[in-house]
């Protein structure tokens, strides 16, 4: 009885915390700007009915506003996907569709942070070695290879590197062991940037090494998104990291309607240990990234870690960030660490991130290059399947042209919305002869790509609007590694466990997902 008590316990404790946090959601994200709007618009419309004699001035500014702002969109530069979402705004909606652009394009709240970034862009832009030797040799091998890391060293100053040994963790619970093994040994400095961490299992036993470490004067940083402060952890709790000698930031707390704050997150998930070992992939510091609390079902997560010269891309870039505050700024004695040597492994390896106020897509470009370029097979692991006229031709088209493309999704899903917005894709896709497969036991959160055995992903980047426009992101793109056979490995393990779905499975899906996805397609750039 005692057990069916705490099982129950448990479960309401769960499904309040869910209920919680999906309230927390609504309550500080965009839909409620949009929903305030509407209200507005809706009173407003009603006020005019009630005077009359000024409704036919109200109808003819409402067109006017239509015309102005159709011709404004069709000429503005942006993805042909947004702009359609925003024309639809504007002509069903004008007072809305307006007052909700403007206040998207004024950045309110970033555009300090845009002018730091490219400031932080220009004094870092030679602290990497830019690999004239290398780039040589690959433009002569492997001139594929070449164009992608000119682009990346071009859009982003990240260059390729020989010489790293990579490991591939298919569980959460993989790379958690690892993890604290390598915070234990750190003897100069940790670097730590999630997207999200979370009190329990997994970040106290972190905590307590990187507490430990701070008291013998190991040079410990954590910095970590501010939506934590609204879901998971108390708002002044960098306070608590600092009495500990643990210097902690929140990246862009979140203020209520009057930011466009939330746009831009720090979605990265990025680890540096002495300079020499880093750590990335989609696994944050929570314990349903390691099973040890179910949220929706099993959790599927990935990431690798890396140990050699290519780990001076991933400190760099938490540098990058860190000093968005700060002034003070010391790069050389981090960037320039001594790296012991890792076991000898052939194949390059290119770190890179993703920054939403330097207009270039680099997370997307790479994306549809391993796509575009395809000749055998493309296989990903995405928790999100939302995208734009872009990628959906890639995909299509790389299947039209005998490619072996195969996705795997989640089949729990934690958010209805994108699940359902997932769905609106797949007739296209299943069409075109790309694969689709529901992961049965769960929630896939993991990030992956793998392509002809010799190209793959591992990082923060997914499917949908958000990862590919808006978010800070970060990964590697690995190339004729060995650990390519353990990410393709691992997909096919994960295969084993998923459902395929077709089009006459389509025909029995819930009725939610059916209806709830075509009406939330209007607006997906936005969600």
């Amino acid at each position: 009885m005692h057990e069916i008590r705490d099982k129950l316990r448990h479960e309401r404790a769960h499904l309040h915390e869910k209920s919680k946090r999906g309230f927390l959601h609504f309550l500080f994200g965009r839909s409620t700007l949009i929903l305030l709007l509407l209200a507005a618009q809706v009173f407003l419309l009603i006020g005019l009915f009630a005077r009359w004699q000024f409704s036919a001035y109200a109808y003819g500014l409402s067109y006017a506003l239509s015309a102005f702002m159709a011709i404004y969109l069709l000429n503005h530069p942006m993805n042909a996907t947004s702009r359609q979402t925003w024309l639809i705004l504007v002509l069903l909606l004008p007072v809305l569709g307006t007052l909700l652009y403007i206040y998207v394009d004024m950045d309110i709240g970033h555009r300090l942070v845009r002018g730091r970034l490219e400031q932080i862009g220009r004094e870092t832009a030679g602290l990497l070695p830019r690999q004239e030797r290398l780039m040589e040799a690959v433009r002569i091998a492997e001139p594929e290879l070449h164009s992608l890391a000119n682009y990346t060293l071009r859009v982003g100053g990240f260059p390729i590197y020989t010489d790293t040994h990579v490991d591939y963790f298919p569980q959460g619970e993989d790379k958690f062991p690892a993890l604290l093994e390598a915070l234990e040994r750190a003897e100069k400095f940790i670097f730590m940037e999630y997207f999200i961490i979370d009190e329990g299992y997994m970040w106290g036993s972190v905590l307590e090494i990187l507490a430990r470490k701070a008291r013998h004067g190991v040079d410990v940083r954590v910095l970590y998104d501010g939506t934590c402060a609204v879901f998971r952890l108390p708002y002044r709790y960098p306070e608590k990291l600092r009495a500990m000698g643990i210097q902690c930031k929140m990246f862009s707390p979140i203020r209520p309607l009057v930011s466009t704050h939330y746009n831009n997150r720090d979605h990265r998930k990025i680890v540096v240990v002495d300079g020499h070992t880093a750590f990335t992939g989609g696994i944050n510091l929570a314990d349903e990234y390691i099973n040890r609390k179910e949220v929706y079902g099993h959790w599927k997560d990935t990431a690798i870690m890396l140990r050699g010269p290519a780990v001076r891309s991933f400190t760099l870039m938490f540098l990058q960030m860190w000093h968005v505050t700060e002034w003070k700024v010391e790069y050389a004695p981090y960037l320039s660490a001594p790296i012991p040597p890792a076991p000898p492994e052939p194949g390059f390896v290119l770190p890179y991130g993703d920054n939403p106020f330097d207009d270039e897509r680099v997370g997307e470009a790479i994306y549809l290059d391993i796509i575009n370029r395809a000749e055998r097979y493309v296989h990903i692991m995405t928790p999100y399947l939302i995208i734009d006229g872009e990628m959906t031709c890639a995909l299509t088209l790389a299947a039209k042209r005998g490619v072996d493309v195969k996705l795997i999704l989640p089949h729990i899903p934690d958010k209805k919305s994108a699940f359902s917005l997932a769905y609106t894709h797949y007739r296209e896709l299943l069409r075109a002869g790309v694969q689709i497969f529901e992961y049965t036991p769960g929630f896939v959160h993991a990030k992956v790509f793998v392509s002809d055995d010799e190209k793959a992903v591992v990082g923060t980047i997914n499917l949908d609007y958000r990862s590919l426009y808006l978010h800070f992101e970060c990964a590697a793109y690995l190339f004729q590694m060995p650990v390519i056979d353990d990410i393709e490995r691992d997909f096919h393990n994960t295969l084993k466990r998923c459902q395929q779905v077709t089009l006459e499975s389509m025909k029995h899906d819930r009725l939610y997902r059916k209806v709830l996805g075509p009406l939330l397609k209007l607006f997906a750039p936005l969600m």
